[in-house]
């Protein structure tokens, strides 16, 4: 792993701990197996601060280089894709796990609907705080530390699922707590001091299993959703990132940019577009 990082990225930090340097990082931290990978530099991400993060960089981005033209976020509820034919030269479709809920697509993408659990847990005022700076923690279940009284713990698997609501009824709290209490423990012992303190859930949409990986799934969909005759590379989709969407999506959706610009599918690459042929 820390050949694979510096191969790739020169300024990306990448320590080797054992047991000891664990326990300087947090008291009373396991090493089930006396190593563990340190990323001093690591941070946790907040999706939704990021995404808004992100629209205001395409805005200045636009507005630096096409002058005054204007990117605009339109929050519009459509019942169909093809309601968009008309005003837009190319529509994306990037929906995350409700793209399989989208008129057209239903059953045509082979994503798989997987159900996760995240908890928030609270640290009691008697007990001892979580270090400062102190490491975010990914084992069999991820503890991302929110601060020296505040964490997350997650997540759970309930494959198939498609209530994609993230409100999270007592007896699906309880269950999480059961399944990820466990796993953090092995590593993080004091994490039985936590407190819960609520829980959220999600749909995620994941891609099929290939010889190569697990890979997204990109492409145009005009005669997938029986577009008009005639029309081309109108409708194009953008799905199945999984949980390494933080990495893909930058690199994927400037790919995907060129070749919506171009009308050339072609421009991506074919691992990304091959599940179209397995549909046809």
């Amino acid at each position: 792993m820390s050949d694979n990082a510096r191969n790739c990225l020169a300024s990306c930090v990448v320590e080797t701990i054992d047991k000891d340097g664990a326990q300087n990082l947090v008291p009373n931290l396991c090493l089930p197996l006396n190593c563990a990978f340190y990323f001093p530099e690591a941070m946790n991400v907040n999706p939704q601060r990021y995404l808004q993060a992100l629209f205001l960089a395409c805005q200045n981005s636009a507005e630096a280089s096409l002058g005054r033209k204007n990117v605009t976020l339109v929050k519009k509820s459509i019942d169909d894709v093809f309601e968009l034919e008309g005003e837009y030269d190319a529509v994306v479709i990037c929906l995350g796990s409700k793209i399989d809920f989208l008129p057209g697509l239903i059953g045509k993408l082979p994503l798989r609907t997987c159900r996760g659990v995240i908890t928030h847990l609270q640290l009691p005022e008697s007990a001892r705080g979580y270090p400062d700076g102190g490491p975010s923690i990914l084992s069999d279940a991820w503890l991302a530390v929110q601060g020296s009284r505040n964490l997350h713990m997650g997540s759970t698997w309930e494959w198939q699922s498609r209530n994609y609501s993230s409100d999270v009824t007592a007896e699906e709290a309880s269950r999480a707590l059961d399944e990820l209490l466990p796993k953090a423990s092995a590593v993080y012992p004091d994490i039985e001091k936590w407190r819960f303190a609520g829980a959220r859930a999600g749909l995620r949409a994941m891609p099929p299993v290939t010889s190569r990986g697990s890979l997204p799934l990109l492409g145009c969909v005009d005669k997938l959703i029986g577009g008009p005759a005639g029309e081309s590379s109108k409708f194009w989709v953008f799905a199945g990132l999984g949980s390494r969407g933080l990495l893909y999506h930058a690199w994927l959706g400037k790919l995907l940019a060129n070749a919506v610009l171009s009308c050339k599918e072609e421009q991506i690459p074919c691992e990304l577009t091959c599940w179209k042929k397995n549909k046809q």
